[in-house]
Formats: structure tokens, sequence, C-alpha cells
């Protein structure tokens, strides 16, 4: 049976105890203001690595998200240019010959304007929007800097791409890939666990990262439902959306509500 335990995170006190010398490892591509899923996993890991040398997903969360306009959940997209399938997320860049920033905050202004915490959340909103970087992958992990700076997650941040140009036996190759690949950056940043989200479970075999010292986990986020706007709760937007109607210290509490999960150890190689 699998093992469960709530709100563990490195720096708060549910949960069991987190030895001396431990360092959870967590690897996402980096998304556009993200969900609170999102951020909880950033928090509930020692290393996040921000895994930006693998290929570009179309119409994912890479450069869009959504939040709530008129009742009903709407995206908010990034433009970039010459987007592909056939490119890396660390080759892209986004597009500054769209008003893209202006429009968006005017999209949030008209979506939240009467959210309870729009004045303490707007300013966010427009110093991550107006961030004038033309690559993307500096402007999103700019981004989730600075929600996590503002949340008090103090998780330290490395890129993939950097870690392949001082370590080149990690880089993506037809035989180091998926969950293999992944386990090499774990076993390279001397990881003590690795924390995925729940959704990975059949992506990983928690035998090949036991045989390496490191205990696989998976973390599944407790929904926050809150008040918007008095219609039917929308589930499942940017974080902009649980922060403007609950505001900042609200949200911070959030991010202790989840469960990490640990399978029994399975014989399946990682593929």
């Amino acid at each position: 049976m699998a093992q469960v335990t709530t709100g563990n995170r490195p720096d708060s006190s549910p949960g069991f105890d987190r030895p001396i010398g431990a360092n959870r490892v967590a690897i996402m591509q980096p998304y556009f203001i993200p969900y609170l899923g999102y951020y909880q996993l950033i928090a509930a890991a020692d290393t996040f690595v921000v895994y930006d040398d693998v290929q570009y997903i179309q119409r994912g969360w890479i450069n869009r998200n959504r939040v709530l306009i008129q009742g009903r959940a709407q995206y908010v997209t990034m433009p970039l240019v010459q987007a592909s399938q056939n490119k890396r997320i660390c080759d892209l860049s986004i597009d500054r010959s769209s008003p893209w920033p202006m429009k968006t905050l005017r999209t949030l202004r008209a979506a939240y304007g009467r959210a309870p915490h729009f004045t303490e959340v707007f300013p966010l909103c427009e110093a991550i929007v107006t961030n004038p970087d033309f690559g993307l992958v500096d402007f999103l992990e700019n981004s989730l800097a600075r929600l996590c700076a503002a949340l008090g997650i103090t998780t330290r941040f490395v890129r993939s791409s950097a870690l392949v140009a001082n370590a080149p036996h990690l880089a993506a190759t037809d035989q180091l890939r998926g969950a293999e690949r992944i386990l090499a950056i774990c076993k390279h940043l001397d990881a003590t666990s690795y924390l995925n989200p729940i959704g990975g479970t059949e992506l990983y075999s928690s035998a090949d990262f036991l045989r390496e010292g490191i205990d696989l986990q998976f973390l599944k986020s407790t929904p926050a439902e809150y008040r918007q706007h008095g219609a039917a709760h929308v589930p499942a937007l940017s974080i902009v959306d649980v922060l403007m109607f609950n505001g900042l210290e609200q949200t911070r509490r959030w991010l202790d509500c989840f469960e990490l999960t640990r399978p029994e150890p399975t014989g399946r190689t990682a593929a």
C-alpha cells in the first residue's frame, strides 16, 4: 500500500521531519503564471529544476494560462516568435512586436478589478507582465521567482540547460530521455527525494529511484475552493485567480495543503 503524508514542506512543521542534509528535487517545464499546485511543488522541494531544454508543447501551459472572465475560464496568452514543437523551450523568444503586456493587464484589471485583493496583487502582476526579457525562459523564471518571493518560498532554482553546460552527460539523447534523464539529473544533484505531480505516477518506477538511494514521491494538491464573484467556483485557474480572491497570506497557508504519496516499489524499469 502506498504511504501518504501531508503538508511536509522543508520549512514547515506539518508532516514528517526533513532529515538534515536532505535535498528534495522537483523538475518541471516552466509555465506562465501556473496554478497553485505548481507552487506547492516548488515549495515542497529544496531544489527546483526549470526543465527548459526539452521540446516546446503547443497549446500547453508554457506561454498561456486560464483566468476567470465573466464567470468562465478563458486563456491569456503570451505570443512567441516562430514557436514550434521542433524547438526547445530555451530556444524560444517572446514576440515583443505585440502589445500583449498592456492587453493582458487590461484583461486582468477588467476580470479582477472588484476582487477583494486586487490592490494587493495587481502590482505584482504588473511587475511580471512588463518584465522586458526577450528570452522565454528568462521571462518565465523571473515570473516564477517573483511569485515565490511574494509567497515566502525560498527553494533554489536551477535550469536543466545550465546543468548540461557543466555536465554534458546530462544532455537529452535517444539513450537518455524521459524518466531515465530525470533520474540522471536527480543523481547529479545528490537528490535524496524526487517530487513529481500526482499525474505522473505511471511515468516512473519507484524501484529505479530506490536503487539510486532516491525516495520517489508524488504530490497531490488539495483543491482550494473559495468564493469568486458569487458564482459557482471555477477550479484549476492560474494562481492569479487564487491571489486576487484570497490574498498573499491565505495563499501562503494553502502551500501546505497537499499530500505526498510514496508508492510501493515495483519492478518496472524507467523508460
